[in-house]
């Protein structure tokens, strides 16, 4: 008796950059260090700006001096992807100021300056090859490596820090 192996795994879906080969997205919130402080995993044909609002959920209270801990940032860094009216204005009712690249305006609206921090952090993530190519099906094992990569790059934030 054969068993029937599907042909992908939970979370895949067409890339629309990629000639429609079926993919996953990463997506991740960071500190303005880099560090990682929450992660999720699509399918490659979903729209970034659908993960914003889970992602800013799933952030844990910020911890800073005595008192009551920060239940959220003050402001949100984020590409043109993010440039939707609808989400600018469920970032201000949120407290959270939205600095966000506007689309159709030409590049040079100084965001660059701190977006690096996201790419950079992506670049952390990509250095382990499970999560650079897609090698398991099952979407939760690849979630638990996506959160392990993170676990290990806090480590290491740690780690230089002191």
């Amino acid at each position: 008796m054969r068993l029937a192996i599907p042909e992908r795994g939970d979370h895949v879906g067409p890339s629309p950059v990629d000639r429609a080969r079926p993919g996953s997205k990463h997506h991740v919130i960071v500190d303005r260090h880099g560090t990682p402080l929450a992660v999720a995993l699509t399918g490659g044909n979903r729209h970034d700006v659908t993960q914003l609002l889970p992602l800013l959920d799933a952030v844990p209270p910020i911890r800073g001096l005595r008192g009551t801990p920060a239940s959220q940032a003050r402001g949100l860094y984020a590409d043109r992807g993010y440039d939707f009216d609808k989400y600018r204005r469920l970032l201000w009712k949120r407290g959270i100021k939205p600095m966000i690249a506007r689309r159709g305006v030409a590049h040079g609206s100084g965001l660059g300056k701190v977006r690096w921090v996201a790419e950079r952090a992506f670049a952390w993530l990509h250095q382990f090859k499970c999560l650079r190519i897609r090698y398991e099906r099952p979407a939760d094992l690849h979630q638990g490596l996506l959160e392990l990569a993170c676990s290990i790059i806090c480590l290491r934030r740690l780690r230089t820090s002191f």
